[in-house]
């Protein structure tokens, strides 16, 4: 049976609290009506919950409503948490800034206007009589105004806790959730993560006969490759020594660059004649990064997983805790990011494709983040000492062009641009990239916010005060991500950690598994002459190498009996992560790793027992490969 998880609202009025104090808990993602408000979960396990947000691009998004029914007439203190998102830069100007309405009547204060930490913002108090409310959340610039909760109280002397164990008690307490998850059910694998890597990791294990949960936290599959983020798919498919490999992936990714590109190279080929017809048809489809939502086929991922009789979809559901026994992993629970329904998932055999390695993390698995020494590692590309450095997350963005006038708001709060440092440009690819020296799970917000402050200051530059700006009258800020496109962050150890040298040299390991043809590609920040805030702009350097297959000893934990890993955190250094990190080729891992639990589950062994005593198996198995031509 799929799940399909509504969006309901969760809340409860409880009789006593404090001084006999009636009380009203509302988390905003459970809204019955976001209208123009959107779910943000990337810092849900740093500030403890997903939260609304208005990303309107500078124009007011339609209000959120929803009902709720007050106990008992009265005067109710008002709280609403939310922060100040520019604050941290001592910036002026509260862009975050919106209103709560009652029955269309908005509150004298204006939220999101002060605290650069999320807390409690005191709203005042208002008189409601007994019955049905409707609240709204009323954006009143655009830009990215955002709201966690809100909290009436009669007890006009309480005061909210704010801190993360207190706030999750506080919540737990007021929003009628059972004490203890409900059991979604007992899996032969679980997936967390739902890119590439997590939706060809579940189809290749249902197809192999196992009973799989596919976990994504997001209302889309698609991860980077998702109309959230927009980056196309790269990477070479169908390579030796396992030329059926990546063929899930060509099932269930778009058309992009590289079919074009392999299209032209072998146009001999039947299949290269079938994908040429196709771009001829649809043009559209060789925008790579940045494109319309249409090019990235959400649909069209979920239509295929939902097909599968052996995978159940859980979108909208956060993994935030594992449960271990020994070594293994044997439940994890997750947190459905609209109405905070909590699940729990028990499983033989799980694997993390969340690109943070989160499951990992969570679950006590070894991992790396930042850049290993060169005395460590004996790459010739990594640096003397080690390191932090990371590559980034891209905000990516475009306008289009309405061929009659359009304005944009001066943007005070932003990053500030002059004649030398404004990028002329109506698209913003993946090198409007920051957060380098940032730590990219736990400072998220911060990173994805700069992102935002310089694509808003640079279109404010270019249509308010450039000297072309004639040139962008007529333009108009189209899309602009919120969801952060990351490349790097936690690194899960393996048996084996592959090296750069590895792919130099063409080291042949018995294990070899999925082929990585990516150049070893590598992010640096831009230093833009005369810009003084952090960079927002990234250069790419790339060191060729031959296509090369991966041991599969890089896809598992080595401390985590159960653990397999499919994606950017798989078991390799920073400097390999340049190669395999792209989508085509993560999704071949998923297509390995799918093949793998299914021998383990056969055979009652660990990921590791497959390569110790199944290896052959999985040869024949990656042989053959799994999938269908997306073009028959």
């Amino acid at each position: 049976m799929k799940h399909k998880i509504l969006a309901t609202i969760s809340l409860i009025f409880l009789g006593t609290f404090s001084i006999n104090a009636q009380i009203i808990f509302i988390e905003a993602e459970s809204f019955e009506n976001r209208g123009g408000w959107v779910i943000d979960q990337q810092s849900m396990d740093q500030m403890g919950s997903p939260y609304m947000m208005a990303h309107g691009l500078g124009i007011p998004v339609e209000n959120a409503t929803t009902q709720i029914s007050i106990p008992e007439e009265g005067e109710y203190r008002v709280w609403v948490r939310t922060r100040n998102w520019v604050a941290p830069w001592g910036v002026p100007g509260t862009p975050g800034k919106f209103q709560l309405l009652f029955d269309e009547k908005p509150l004298k204060v204006s939220f999101g206007t002060e605290g650069s930490e999320w807390h409690w913002q005191e709203g005042g108090t208002i008189q409601l009589n007994k019955g049905q409310v409707e609240i709204e959340l009323h954006d009143l610039t655009g830009f990215n105004g955002r709201c966690d909760a809100i909290f009436l109280t009669k007890n006009t002397e309480f005061i909210p806790p704010n801190e993360n164990d207190a706030l999750a008690d506080f919540r737990a307490a007021h929003l009628n959730l059972p004490e203890q998850p409900q059991l979604a059910g007992e899996f032969d694998l679980v997936v967390v993560g739902g890119g590439m890597a997590g939706i060809t990791s579940a189809i290749s294990a249902a197809r192999l006969g196992c009973k799989v949960a596919l976990i994504q936290n997001r209302p889309v599959l698609g991860g980077n490759n998702s109309s959230e983020v927009r980056v196309g798919l790269s990477g070479l498919i169908f390579q030796q020594p396992y030329p059926n490999l990546g063929k899930l992936v060509d099932e269930i990714g778009s058309v992009g660059y590289w079919a074009l590109w392999e299209a032209n190279r072998e146009p001999e080929m039947e299949r290269s004649k079938k994908i040429l017809e196709v771009i001829e048809k649809n043009p559209e489809k060789k925008i790579h990064n940045a494109g319309p939502q249409s090019n990235y086929g959400d649909d069209k991922k979920q239509k295929i997983v939902e097909a599968e009789e052996n995978i159940e979809l859980f979108l909208n559901t956060h993994v935030f805790e594992a449960q271990k026994s020994g070594n293994k992993i044997i439940s994890v629970t997750g947190k459905n990011i609209v109405t905070g329904k909590e699940m729990k998932f028990k499983g033989q055999l799980f694997a993390d494709c969340t690109g943070d390695g989160n499951l990992g993390f969570l679950a006590g698995a070894d991992f790396r983040m930042g850049r290993e020494s060169k005395k460590e590692t004996g790459e010739p590309s990594a640096p003397e000492n080690e390191d932090d450095l990371v590559m980034g997350t891209s905000v990516q963005w475009y306008a289009e062009n309405l061929d009659k006038p359009s304005s944009f708001p001066e943007c005070f709060w932003a990053v500030q641009f002059n004649e030398e440092t404004v990028q002329h440009l109506i698209r913003g690819d993946w090198d409007w990239e920051t957060g380098f020296y940032w730590d990219q799970v736990e400072d998220i917000e911060y990173i994805r916010d700069y992102g935002l402050r310089a694509v808003f200051g640079n279109w404010s530059y270019l249509k308010n005060k450039s000297k072309e700006k004639e040139k962008y009258n007529g333009c108009q800020l189209k899309w602009v991500a919120y969801i952060g496109g990351k490349r790097e962050s936690r690194r899960l150890l393996g048996d084996a950690i592959l090296k750069e040298q590895d792919l130099l040299n063409k080291v042949e390991f018995p294990d070899a598994s999925f082929t990585a043809t990516w150049t070893i590609d590598l992010h640096y920040p831009v230093a833009l002459k005369g810009f003084n805030e952090e960079p927002f702009l990234s250069e790419a350097k790339h060191v060729k190498i031959e296509p090369y297959a991966v041991p599969y000893r890089c896809l598992y934990s080595r401390n985590i009996d159960n653990l397999f890993m499919a994606g950017r955190n798989i078991s390799v250094t920073h400097v390999a992560l340049g190669t395999v990190r792209v989508m085509r080729t993560t999704g071949m891992m998923g297509e390995v790793v799918g093949m793998a639990a299914s021998l383990a589950r056969k055979n009652n062994t660990t990921p590791r027992g497959v390569y110790q005593n199944h290896l052959n198996k999985l040869k024949v198995l990656m042989e053959n490969g799994i999938g269908k031509n997306w073009y028959e």
